[in-house]
């Protein structure tokens, strides 16, 4: 299926490695040019390399927390391809704890970069977009249940898909739509953070995948693929939902 992505552009943020990296191979792979921001200057160049380049691919280094960001994405996506078409905005995610072991200073700077950054990302981008086109939150299966040990990705992430939907409802005249993507134990740096964290990663693995019905953990393509597509003009009636990509976990219908 030609998905229509051939020459569009896309600026992804957090995106030198993990999820979206692998959603920006996806896009580039079948047509698409891509914007990558990501805070570590090496890592945003590899992945340009990696992508093959300036005719697929620029980076910039910066930080989803700096108000700035979101409009130097877009300057560069116009100025050096000539369009903008949507975005993927992902960040790193928030400390592991619960909620209530969270200081005052990690819920604060948490908002600042996986909350507020988020939305000014969404808001920016959709302001930029002329002639419809499409954003994708990165978020977590943690927006439809809590995840054990992650209080503030449990309390941040479910607003996003909220304000999601809210912003699918005001610009879906302009035919732009916003959707979120839920990705559930995908074998990225984070989750192998996370199995590491609890003293005995392959017991920890092991645990995870039982609880999952296809058995295993995700791998980061299976993940940009299905970001890629719903970011295409395959897409174009798909908006205000929020895509499990989880192997099944999640038990909700």
């Amino acid at each position: 299926m030609d998905l229509g992505l051939t020459d569009r552009v896309y600026v992804l943020t957090g995106a030198s490695r993990g999820l979206g990296f692998a959603t920006a191979e996806c896009l580039v792979a079948d047509g698409a040019r891509v914007v990558l921001s990501a805070r570590a200057p090496e890592r945003v160049a590899e992945a340009v390399e990696r992508l093959g380049g300036p005719r697929h691919a620029i980076g910039l280094t910066a930080d989803l927390a700096d108000p700035e960001t979101p409009q130097r994405l877009v300057v560069a996506a116009r100025e050096h391809f000539g369009r903008l078409d949507g975005a993927l905005v992902s960040v790193g995610g928030p400390p592991r704890g619960t909620a209530a072991q969270a200081t005052d200073e990690q819920w604060r700077q948490s908002f600042e970069t996986v909350f507020l950054g988020s939305v000014r990302a969404a808001r920016t981008v959709a302001g930029a977009l002329t002639d419809g086109g499409a954003i994708g939150l990165v978020l977590s299966t943690s927006a439809r249940g809590p995840v054990p040990g992650l209080g503030i990705s449990n309390g941040l992430r479910p607003g996003l898909a909220g304000v999601a939907k809210d912003m699918a409802d005001d610009y879906g005249p302009r035919a732009v739509r916003v959707l979120g993507l839920l990705p559930g134990r995908i074998m990225t740096d984070r989750n192998r953070e996370l199995f590491a964290a609890t003293g005995d990663a392959e017991a920890a693995r092991a645990e995870a995948e039982a609880g999952i019905p296809l058995r295993r953990i995700g791998d980061p393509a299976e993940f940009g693929r299905v970001a890629a597509f719903l970011l295409s003009p395959a897409a174009s009636y798909v908006t205000g939902v929020t895509v499990p990509v989880d192997g099944g976990a999640l038990r909700g219908l």
